[in-house]
């Protein structure tokens, strides 16, 4: 005789087949409102990136802030270099115009370290004049005089015999005002006037980094057509253009390569005078000129540097104080890291030496 269903087996059966039509039911729910949430969540961040190009075209003035990452130190007391290590500097403040104060540090040369302990600014003042020779050094984009391989760079000078005045620009540091290109350039020729006539005979030569590459080449050009070129310019790290470039270039390299980056935020920076214009300032400059550029530089590609170099061959027709030092890239130095180079201080030296050639 066939056994007859138990009807219990039957409801058992329904149920879990109703179960499981119903777990489909509520995964299939979650994963349309998962794909809704992140659609609309999507479509607002497009709406919010446009809205923020849109805005940056209409108003071009407000790319002065953010074309520069210059927030104030915390925690950090710029005002005491021996904090950095830096136990042969001085700080200082001065002024390039009323209501502008910047921070500068003057670093002696490491054979005076010894007798610079304890010393006020005064002595400080009157070792510019012993006749070695004094490098203005002028920092890349974010932060301050006091990031780590800044004070390499300055450590690296000062054990080649030289002083070191390390600035930060208007609004950076412990600087005061806004961050402008053209103030960039203003404060760094005071700096260099307020050098040259406190310093006798002694060389003067500008050091720009990344960002100070463009400071340092207007600075050198403006100071050429007054009649007084400096002495030298080194370039690191340095960029031929921001437009065609911008992606790359060291103070947009933190924006993200979203559609029409170069249309809505290259081309309002230009708009509004920041340009540091490489290319037409080494055209220009006459001075003798030393570019240092790591192969494996993630900023600022290498063939930028290689760029400036032809620009400047060319345009003196001769390679006559004219030099390229191109790092190999399995040092890893990238865009900062030159200063850990140990041929860095006898490439300076050499750059010095002709100088008086």
């Amino acid at each position: 005789m066939r056994k007859r269903p138990d009807r219990r087996e039957k409801s058992n059966e329904v149920d879990q087949a109703t179960s499981h039509v119903d777990g489909q039911e509520r995964q299939s729910s979650r994963s349309a409102w998962c794909v809704r949430i992140f659609t609309q969540l999507v479509v607002a961040l497009g709406i919010l990136y446009y809205t923020i190009l849109f805005v940056l075209r209409l108003f071009p003035g407000s790319l002065s802030h953010p074309a520069f990452s210059y927030a104030a130190p915390f925690f950090t007391d710029l005002g005491r270099p021996s904090d950095f290590a830096l136990n042969h500097t001085v700080n200082l403040f001065l002024s390039p115009e009323e209501g502008i104060a910047l921070g500068v540090w003057h670093t002696v040369p490491d054979s005076l370290w010894q007798e610079a302990q304890g010393k006020d600014p005064k002595w400080y003042l009157q070792t510019l004049q012993n006749g070695a020779p004094i490098f203005i050094y002028l920092h890349g984009n974010t932060g301050h005089r006091g990031a780590k391989h800044r004070v390499g760079v300055v450590n690296v000078l000062s054990a080649a015999g030289c002083h070191v005045l390390a600035m930060d620009y208007r609004g950076f540091g412990d600087s005061s005002g806004e961050p402008t290109e053209a103030g960039f350039t203003t404060d760094a020729v005071y700096l260099y006037q307020w050098v040259k006539t406190r310093s006798g005979s002694s060389l003067v030569i500008l050091w720009g980094h990344s960002l100070g590459t463009g400071v340092a080449s207007n600075t050198a050009v403006q100071l050429q057509d007054q009649g007084t070129p400096v002495d030298g310019v080194i370039l690191e790290g340095a960029f031929s253009r921001v437009p065609g470039g911008g992606g790359q270039h060291p103070f947009t390299w933190f924006y993200f390569r979203f559609p029409y980056f170069e249309y809505y935020f290259l081309d309002p920076m230009s708009k509004n005078k920041v340009v540091f214009p490489n290319a037409e300032n080494v055209r220009k400059l006459r001075s003798p000129l030393l570019i240092l550029h790591s192969e494996d530089d993630h900023l600022v590609p290498p063939h930028m540097a290689q760029e400036l170099y032809e620009i400047a061959r060319n345009s003196r027709n001769s390679e006559e104080h004219i030099r390229i030092v191109l790092f190999e890239g399995f040092h890893g130095y990238l865009h900062n890291g030159l200063y850990r180079d140990p041929r860095l201080p006898e490439i300076i030296k050499q750059f010095v030496y002709s100088l008086n050639t």
